[in-house]
């Protein structure tokens, strides 16, 4: 039989006994009081109840005297007791039934916590086999919040040992460029009648050293204060073919020193309603990566449009394909599609995952396709 019916047949017949045992002592006091009380609840009913009638005999001249039960006093009388015993019995039973159902919600939620603790302090519970069908629901749940607990425990300790990796390598890496710019600054300063071809290609050294020297120190910064949950947004409306023009200008000379160029496909009146600054970030690191990725001497086409409810913006560029396991995983923080840390591609692998989390952050979305040497980013962000 199942467990919960035996339960309630049991609880059933805890009541049952319950009440016949509330009459039995309602019997037994009615019997001693009458007893030992010399006959107390006759005289009562007697008084109440009886109605005694006098006859008398003309002709003999005697007094007769006859009794009868009021039998509609003791109707009503036995109602009113009968209605009182209803209530009696109706409240005993609701303090019973709350009593025990407060016992027994308090044994479960306890059995229910000392289960749960169980499930979650142990690595490799089996929720089926720990939790009852009394309580197959609460281990379904449990399961579930312990697997999501378990996943996002675990890309928390991937980020921290890729984050980890990278300060250590950007560390060493540092001391490469710093150490070349010293040595080249030396030389100039050792032989001030040294050539001046000579002290020019020193010079253009010592300064492409310190620009990488000065993208490592910005890659470091990237890592150490990543963290945009904590940064508000301060939307406005955005000119957005201005901003992309803009953009595009920027990048005039990172553009020609990779050989391509910058197509722009968008209505100048073209507006938006975001953060000018956090959404600029956006564009420049989609950007930055189509340039770092794409074919020498190949066009990137940007292309701008509104549609019933969004505004888009694609960045296509000609490139190696992306593999579909690498493309679902190239918004994840740290990283790179090219693995080697000392690629001139590379940075820390934050541009993208930062991309996404702003465009997030205002109710957008960011994708990627690649295909056939084809590789688009669509940003899609909410008209208001």
């Amino acid at each position: 039989m199942d467990t919960k019916l035996k339960g309630r047949i049991l609880f059933l017949l805890k009541v049952i006994m319950g009440i016949y045992g509330i009459l039995i002592v309602c019997y037994g006091i009615f019997y001693l009081v009458d007893t030992f009380g010399n006959g107390l609840f006759l005289d009562w009913f007697a008084n109440k109840f009886v109605i005694i009638t006098s006859h008398g005999n003309t002709e003999t001249g005697d007094l007769f005297y006859s009794q009868e039960i009021s039998w509609s006093v003791l109707k009503d009388f036995l109602l009113k007791c009968f209605c009182a015993i209803v209530l009696f019995m109706a409240a005993v039973i609701s303090l019973v039934i709350h009593f025990y159902t407060k016992h027994k919600v308090a044994d479960a939620r306890k059995e229910a916590g000392k289960l749960i603790r169980m499930y979650m302090d142990t690595e490799n519970a089996d929720a089926e086999a720990l939790f009852t069908s009394r309580y197959e629901e609460i281990g379904t749940e449990m399961e579930r919040v312990k697997t999501t607990m378990q996943r996002h425990e675990q890309i928390l300790k991937e980020e921290s040992r890729r984050k980890s990796d990278l300060l250590t390598y950007l560390a060493h890496d540092l001391k490469t460029p710093l150490t070349s710019v010293m040595g080249y600054l030396s030389l100039l300063r050792e032989a001030p009648d040294m050539p001046e071809e000579q002290k020019e290609r020193y010079v253009g050294i010592a300064f492409d050293k310190a620009c990488r020297l000065e993208n490592l120190l910005n890659e470091f910064f990237e890592i150490t204060r990543y963290n945009l949950q904590e940064i508000p947004l301060e939307k406005e409306t955005i000119d957005l073919y201005y901003m992309l023009v803009q953009m595009m200008d920027e990048f005039y000379p990172i553009l020609s020193a990779h050989g391509n160029t910058a197509n722009l496909h968008a209505d100048e009146n073209l507006r938006l309603y975001g953060d000018p600054e956090k959404l600029a970030r956006v564009f420049n690191n989609i950007l930055k990566n189509a340039v770092a990725y794409s074919y020498p001497d190949t066009a990137i086409e940007i292309t701008a449009r509104e549609t019933d409810e969004a505004v888009e913006i694609s960045f296509a560029n000609k490139g190696k394909t992306i593999p579909k396991q690498k493309l679902e995983s190239i918004f994840e923080k740290f990283f790179r599609l090219d693995e080697a840390r000392g690629s001139n591609t590379g940075g820390a692998g934050l541009g993208l995952a930062i991309a996404k989390e702003i465009v997030e952050q205002h109710g957008g979305c960011l994708r990627a396709e690649s295909k056939e040497e084809l590789t688009v980013f669509c940003v899609s962000l909410p008209l208001h």
